[in-house]
C-alpha cells in the first residue's frame, strides 16, 4: 500500500531529469502517472519503465506554453483514470537554452521561453484545477529555483514570476481546497545541466555551497512527495528551498 494509492497526478516535463524522478517515485507510492512532456520519446520511456516496475502510468504529448494543448492533456486524463488530484508544474526551456543577457536576448526567443518557463504553469494549472475541484480538492507543485534570488538572467525572471504566480494562485485556489507550493532547487546533476551550464560556473558555485556538491534529482523526491501529500495538508503559498543551503532567506 501506497501513501497516493486510489489518487491521479500529473507530473509536466517528467521525460527526464527531475520529472522522471518525481513521475517514478509517485508511481511508486501508488498513484496513476501522467507523464507529460512535449519530448513525446522520453515520456514513452519512464511510462513504459514505470507500468514495466509494477506501477500505473500514462505518456501524454503537451506543449504547456499551447491552451489546447493543456485542455487535451486534462481532458485525457480525466478520461483514462477518472480525475486529477495533483500537477507538478515541472516543465520548462533549459537544456539547450540561449545564454544572454535580458537587454539582448532575441525578442522572440524571449517569448517563447516565458511562455514555457512561467506561463506554462498558469495554463496547466487553469486546465486541471476545475477537475481537482470535482475530487474534494488537489494539489499543485510548481518548479521554482534557486535562479529567483541570483542573477540569472530571462530565467531567473521567469523563476521569480513562478514565484509570485504560486503565492498568488493560493489565494484564489484555496477555497476549493487546492494547495499549491513551490520547490526552489540548487543546481543539480541533470544531462540538462551538464549540457547548459558552463562547467567552470557550475564548480564556482559547487564551492559557495555548504554541503559541497550538487544535488540529485532524488534530493528532491521527498519534498515533492511532502507538499502532495496531507502530511502537508495546511501548508499552501510557500516556495520551499531544497538547495544545499545555498541561499539563505529571511
Amino acid at each position: 500500500m501506497g501513501q497516493f494509492d486510489e489518487k491521479v497526478g500529473i507530473i509536466t516535463g517528467a521525460g527526464g531529469g527531475i520529472g522522471q524522478a518525481y513521475a517514478e517515485a509517485l508511481a511508486r507510492e501508488g498513484a496513476a502517472v501522467v507523464v507529460a512532456d512535449i519530448n513525446v520519446e522520453g515520456a514513452q520511456r519512464v511510462a513504459a519503465g514505470i507500468l514495466a516496475e509494477g506501477g500505473t502510468a500514462l505518456a501524454i504529448p503537451v506543449d504547456v506554453s499551447d491552451v489546447e494543448s493543456t485542455k487535451a492533456m486534462a481532458d485525457r486524463t480525466l478520461a483514462e483514470f477518472g480525475g486529477i488530484d495533483y500537477l507538478v508544474n515541472n516543465a520548462a526551456i533549459f537544456g539547450g537554452m540561449k545564454l544572454d543577457f535580458l537587454v539582448t536576448v532575441d525578442w522572440d526567443y524571449y517569448k517563447k521561453f516565458m511562455s514555457v518557463n512561467m506561463d506554462g504553469a498558469l495554463l496547466c494549472t487553469r486546465a486541471v484545477y476545475r477537475k481537482m475541484a470535482k475530487r474534494g480538492g488537489g494539489a499543485i507543485v510548481n518548479q521554482s529555483s534557486t535562479a529567483a534570488w541570483l542573477y540569472a538572467n530571462y530565467y531567473g525572471l521567469a523563476k521569480v514570476g513562478i514565484n509570485g504566480l504560486t503565492q498568488q494562485l493560493s489565494r484564489e485556489l484555496g477555497g476549493q481546497n487546492i494547495r499549491i507550493n513551490a520547490i526552489a532547487p540548487g543546481p543539480i546533476d541533470t544531462e540538462a545541466n551538464r549540457t547548459t551550464t558552463p562547467q567552470e560556473m557550475v564548480a564556482d558555485i559547487v564551492r559557495n555551497i555548504p554541503l559541497s556538491r550538487m544535488g540529485q534529482p532524488e534530493d528532491l523526491v521527498g519534498m515533492c512527495l511532502f507538499l502532495l501529500s496531507d502530511q502537508a495538508r495546511w501548508i499552501t503559498g510557500q516556495i520551499f528551498n531544497v538547495d544545499g543551503g545555498q541561499i539563505i532567506r529571511s
